[in-house]
């Protein structure tokens, strides 16, 4: 779509060139197109994306929702000038908090707010959004670019996004069935995900452009720290409904900020708690490094970060094995952490 009468010169002195924004949308409909499935009804550039719900067989459709940003990673994102993953993580951090309540991702939105439109910037980005959906089985209909020029930098953006899905109510999770003897299972993140960054960027002075950034280091395969923390938030959506189908699982906490004492509470009823065996944590090497670096205390440690382990399932003992397999089909390599005791404490790391 061209807008040849569309310009003002007055607004474009003003800081906003409204035609780098029909750029950017025409640079990043290739991306977005990657993204259509069968509920997906028009194009993008019009007013509101529009989606058919698929809700055949379903005897009471819910719709569920989850919005979320990528946080202070974008800091480090800018610094490093790349910009083609941290749209995975704004997707990753609204579709993973919606499939804790068994829903299925149906569509995605993002909004992302610039000092400076740059079309080719903003077309990456988005590029990492349509990534996300892609993994996630969610279309990208919509989204929205601010140009706010005099409220930031030229070369900084905020990226947040908005997820829609759905499920029967018959099946949305109900952690009032959880029970003593459940086991709690983890599925394993990539990193520090999208969470805990303000402490990163003082632990590993980030906004001085430390030069330990980019030291390719041992402990972390080779990568730098830069690397290892701008690595994607891992997205869950399609073990998890595989999961779904075949296992009784009866609560699902997506790992983010608050780590272990804030996240796994908010799937377990009153008068049980989660007995965490520590030792059996698979602790990635980038957590060691922020407390080494930062000589930050186990507890907080724990309560910051996901420590390696992005989402917590609870399934009753007898179908352990049953998940577990599934989950490896899927491509996770799940282990058991810990088992659900009557307790009034929530979280007990032994």
């Amino acid at each position: 779509m061209e807008h040849t009468n569309s310009y003002s010169a007055s607004y474009a002195a003003a800081g906003v060139d409204i035609t780098a924004g029909y750029k950017a949308v025409e640079l990043m409909k290739k991306h977005v197109a990657r993204t259509r499935n069968e509920g997906c009804l028009d194009d993008v550039g019009g007013f509101g994306g529009c989606f058919g719900l698929p809700i055949a067989g379903m005897e009471e459709p819910v719709l569920v929702s989850g919005t979320d940003g990528v946080g202070t990673k974008l800091k480090l994102a800018i610094l490093m000038d790349k910009h083609d993953t941290i749209g995975i993580d704004c997707v990753a951090m609204c579709v993973n908090d919606i499939i804790c309540v068994g829903a299925k991702p149906l569509f995605f939105l993002d909004y992302i707010a610039c000092g400076k439109n740059v079309p080719e910037k903003i077309a990456e980005i988005v590029g990492g959004v349509a990534e996300g959906c892609v993994q996630a089985g969610s279309a990208l209909i919509g989204g929205e670019t601010a140009e706010h020029p005099g409220m930031m930098p030229e070369d900084e953006y905020d990226l947040a996004g908005f997820a829609v899905g759905v499920v029967d109510k018959k099946k949305i999770l109900d952690k009032n069935t959880m029970a003593a003897g459940d086991v709690v299972i983890a599925l394993p993140s990539t990193g520090i995900h999208s969470n805990g960054f303000s402490l990163c960027r003082k632990v590993f002075d980030i906004d001085n452009n430390n030069p330990q950034l980019y030291v390719p280091r041992e402990e972390l395969g080779g990568k730098t720290i830069a690397e290892a923390l701008l690595t994607p938030t891992k997205i869950y959506v399609k073990p998890v409904l595989a999961l779904l189908e075949k296992v009784n699982v009866k609560g699902i906490s997506h790992i983010t900020g608050g780590g272990f004492y804030e996240n796994i509470p908010r799937s377990i009823p009153d008068g049980l708690g989660a007995k965490i065996d520590k030792s059996a944590v698979k602790v990635l090497p980038i957590f060691d490094l922020i407390a080494k670096f930062g000589n930050i205390p186990e507890r907080d440690m724990f309560n910051t970060y996901n420590m390696g382990v992005g989402m917590s399932i609870v399934v009753p003992a007898d179908q352990v094995e049953l998940a577990l397999s599934i989950l490896k089909d899927n491509g996770e390599d799940a282990y058991v952490i810990g088992t659900i005791v009557e307790s009034e404490e929530k979280v007990i790391l032994a």
